[in-house]
């Protein structure tokens, strides 16, 4: 008996939304096996990813993380421009429909219920994904640890600061403070941690970073310090400027998002604006941003430039992307070791790799590693550092 038209599609969105009988299952896995299915089926999974994401219906979260992974890489394809030597993270539609298919299965499987103590084994394991944990060091000294299943109200003198799950989320103050007390929001690696500062600004610190700022603003601006990456959202206040400060460098903002960048072991500080205005200074140069561009301070010798971002690039981090274009195999790891909590052999890196591409923060370590790989280079996890392993 002949299928309906968009049978499969239909299977497709079924499963998507966890409707599928086991018969039904076998149907859709049979037709993803069959080379008539390539390009039609990932055409389908790409509508079906855009319904998605635009009628913030729930997806099961490993099988979404992928499909979502392979389809931004291979709509990326189409708009990143090759420069040679450029390498783009190695998919194609019959490698989608494979991870499809595995995946699927695995979800399946998964639905079973899972005993505690293994459950705790995966979210442990090396290579697993960061998730929402800090630390936050109060103005007596005491430290309190935060973790993303936590909910409770932290009390510091008269104020009360609520943790929610992976927000930390202060009281509003409407006017200059008499007393001046100092938090210290540490994230480690392998983490993240989003906090609500008490005039209404929003913060996001990626892994391996720090802030620093008062419970109450108390004088004419308000004043933070930074160190790692955060992206912000800044209340505007213009008569109480909101300032970033880390090292030597000075962020001046009315009211605006932006990306800050600021790790130790980068070349350069990096402030990507995404909306309003801010001014970058360092030592005597203060240059004032337009959206979209990114101001550059070296690390070494204090240099100030500005130049053009790739905001996808730059933000990608805070939706749970890594977003690679035309970056280097030295930056990428960077990035992963921070993410997964390892370190990475940087000896043997060749020059002249280069990537582009979407990969989910969401993926384990062992399935990001494969993604980078060429020729002649490959990656293995090995006591929790990245080894690089040269063919020749």
């Amino acid at each position: 008996m002949p299928r309906p038209e968009n049978y499969y599609e239909k299977l497709l969105q079924q499963y998507l939304d966890g409707q599928c009988s086991r018969e039904e299952l076998e149907t859709l896995f049979g037709y993803l096996n069959t080379t008539a299915s390539k390009r039609p089926l990932l055409m389908a999974m790409k509508r079906e990813f855009e319904r998605v994401m635009n009628e913030k219906h729930d997806v099961p979260q490993v099988l979404g993380d992928r499909i979502e992974t392979r389809l931004l890489q291979e709509i990326s394809r189409s708009k990143v421009v090759p420069i040679r030597p450029f390498h783009y993270l190695k998919w194609g539609a019959a490698a989608a429909v494979v991870v499809l298919i595995s995946t699927a299965a695995i979800f399946y499987i998964s639905r079973k219920p899972v005993a505690p103590k293994l459950a705790l084994q995966q979210v442990i394991s090396v290579g697993s994904p960061g998730i929402n944990k800090a630390k936050l060091t109060l103005s007596d000294g005491s430290v309190v640890t935060l973790d993303s299943a936590g909910n409770r109200v932290i009390q510091q003198g008269d104020i009360k600061v609520q943790q929610h799950n992976g927000q930390l989320l202060y009281p509003l103050t409407t006017g200059p403070s008499s007393i001046v007390s100092y938090n210290l929001l540490a994230v480690p690696r392998g983490g993240q941690f989003n906090v609500v500062l008490p005039d209404g600004s929003h913060v996001w610190l990626n892994a391996a970073s720090s802030l620093r700022y008062p419970t109450a603003f108390s004088s004419s601006n308000r004043t933070v310090e930074i160190q790692g990456q955060a992206y912000f959202e800044i209340k505007p206040m213009p008569d109480q400027p909101f300032i970033v400060k880390v090292n030597n460098i000075e962020v001046q903002v009315l009211g605006t998002s932006f990306d800050l960048m600021a790790y130790a072991d980068e070349p350069v500080t990096r402030t990507t604006l995404v909306q309003g205005a801010v001014k970058v200074k360092s030592g005597d140069n203060e240059k004032q941003l337009l959206p979209g561009q990114a101001a550059a301070v070296n690390n070494t010798t204090g240099a100030l430039s500005i130049h053009t971002a790739d905001l996808k690039e730059t933000t990608a981090w805070r939706t749970g992307f890594f977003n690679f274009e035309n970056a280097s195999l030295v930056s990428i790891l960077k990035q992963l070791s921070r993410w997964y909590d390892v370190e990475a052999d940087y000896q043997s890196i060749p020059d002249g790799n280069r990537f582009g591409g979407y990969i989910s923060r969401n993926l384990p370590l062992q399935e990001v590693l494969p993604m980078l790989e060429t020729d002649k280079v490959k990656l293995k996890l090995e006591d929790r550092t990245i080894k690089v392993i040269l063919i020749r």
